[in-house]
């Protein structure tokens, strides 16, 4: 008998790891809806718990979904819901009227009316040309990528937030269980299974809580600039939203081109309310006061300054997010690299005595 056990040990763990993989691949199509409802379960936790004092545990999960359905998921619904509507006949203009010749001929004549020596006019427009065609085409495929990830779980927003709403209450009604399971089958001490969930539940906060409200507010601030000099406000909001993901320079590639395009037509004025809300607002404000200010609000809500460590690894991650799983990647991305920081911080833990450290 102890012959087969080891057999039956790897026989059993094989099985496990058949359960967990059929299961990812049987709710494939809910992850993003899991994952966002488990984020929300995560960040409002601790209300739950403070209206399990008063009512039962029922109770308190009804009253906590009901309020965060209210709060936030009914509006976000009803925003992409219109914005789906919208996005539609946008995609179709972006297809229908997209010309490389087109877009050539204006980059041509928009360097030429800057106020730029001949000799860097000739370097920029040389340059463009060997590159020019490949980024716009990039740039087109990326930016329907996104608009289509959009319509798509605007279209289906209904049963998106069915499963939202319906697994978010029981996450509050089952989640002790759910974490207790969790650290029953897992083969760590039990205090290093704490500190992997309290790691992953903190870090989830601070790194989606920080990097969603950061890109929604130069997304909004953005979108009154481009309403106020008539522009698309929906497409250059979500642009901007999603630059602001970009390392380094961030919004600069959305409102540095736009600008100095107005500059060219005579629009001067545009130009610099362009330059006002990109440049200062969202470059120098936003980037450089308020969001330290949030990360650091969102690090201590959650407990965890570390995720002011990881802020090169939270952009990557979002922009493979949203690259995997589209517009939903925004949450999935850094959720998944808040997993992995967890395990390295846990792994460190348990072989810090066989780590070199020298």
């Amino acid at each position: 008998m102890n012959s087969t056990a080891p057999y039956e040990h790897g026989f059993m763990l094989s099985l496990l790891i058949l359960a967990i993989g059929g299961l990812i691949w049987l709710f494939l199509p809910f992850i993003p809806a899991l994952f966002f409802s488990l984020l929300i379960a995560i960040a409002t936790y601790g209300q739950y718990n403070k209206l399990r004092i008063r009512f039962s545990d029922t109770v308190a999960a009804l009253l906590t979904t009901l309020m965060v359905t209210v709060i936030l998921i009914l509006p976000l619904g009803y925003i992409l819901l219109v914005s789906g509507l919208e996005i539609t006949s946008l995609i179709q203009n972006i297809d229908n009227n997209f010309s490389l010749e087109q877009i050539n001929q204006i980059t041509t004549s928009t360097i030429s009316a800057l106020p730029m020596s001949e000799s860097i006019k000739h370097t920029l427009l040389s340059s463009l040309d060997t590159h020019l065609d490949s980024l716009l085409i990039t740039a087109k495929d990326f930016s329907i990528t996104i608009l289509k990830s959009i319509a798509s779980l605007s279209s289906g927003f209904l049963l998106f937030l069915i499963i939202v709403i319906f697994s978010l209450f029981y996450f509050y009604i089952d989640g002790q269980k759910l974490v207790k399971k969790i650290k029953d089958l897992s083969p760590l001490e039990n205090h290093l299974d704490d500190i992997l969930l309290d790691s992953f539940a903190n870090l989830s906060i601070a790194l989606v809580g920080s990097v969603f409200i950061i890109a929604l507010l130069q997304g909004l601030v953005f979108s009154i600039g481009a309403m106020i000099v008539g522009l698309p406000v929906l497409y250059f909001g979500i642009a901007m939203a999603l630059a602001s993901f970009i390392p380094i320079l961030g919004g600069l590639i959305i409102w540095l081109p736009l600008s100095l395009y107005l500059y060219a037509q005579g629009q001067i004025v545009d130009a610099m309310i362009i330059v006002i809300f990109g440049a200062l607002l969202i470059g120098t404000i936003i980037d450089h006061f308020i969001r330290p200010i949030i990360i650091k609000k969102c690090s201590n809500q959650a407990d965890n300054s570390s995720a002011l460590d990881h802020t090169l690894l939270t952009v990557l991650s979002t922009l493979a997010g949203i690259m995997q799983f589209g517009i939903m990647g925004l949450f999935v991305g850094p959720l998944i690299a808040a997993m992995a920081i967890s395990i390295f911080d846990v792994y460190t833990i348990k072989y810090v005595d066989s780590l070199d450290r020298s």
